[in-house]
């Protein structure tokens, strides 16, 4: 059983500051690849968001570069995402990802947490 809890998400002002967090809750995952944050808002199609890669490395969308910070605590097996300078556009239901190989069969997977929404609004 693979279970990433989020947690963070809630209502800020155009400006404001939201810290997201995603932990993995499981003893069935052999290594991770990569650990991330997607968005959807409503009627708007699933955007990717932030990555943090095993080799240390980050990756973010245009829009959220320079506002948004992931980082990962490796002995936590969680991963969380700083976001300043919130905008309405950021408005959105956050979903934490990760991408691993179960030890079950060691085939790489992406496993989904449920969501946790940030409102930007004044």
């Amino acid at each position: 059983q693979v279970q990433l809890m989020e947690s963070g998400g809630g209502l800020a002002q155009p400006g404001g500051s939201l810290r997201l967090s995603c932990a993995l809750i499981s003893e069935a995952i052999s290594s991770i690849n990569s650990m991330g944050w997607y968005r959807q808002a409503p009627g708007k199609q699933r955007e990717f968001v932030a990555v943090y890669t095993s080799r240390n490395m980050t990756a973010y969308r245009d829009t959220v570069k320079g506002r948004f910070t992931i980082s990962r605590d490796h002995t936590k097996n969680t991963v969380y995402l700083e976001m300043n300078n919130l905008k309405p556009e950021d408005t959105a239901t956050y979903l934490c990802y990760l991408n691993a190989q179960p030890k079950v069969t060691l085939v790489t997977r992406e496993y989904w947490g449920q969501g946790t929404q940030v409102t930007v609004s004044s």
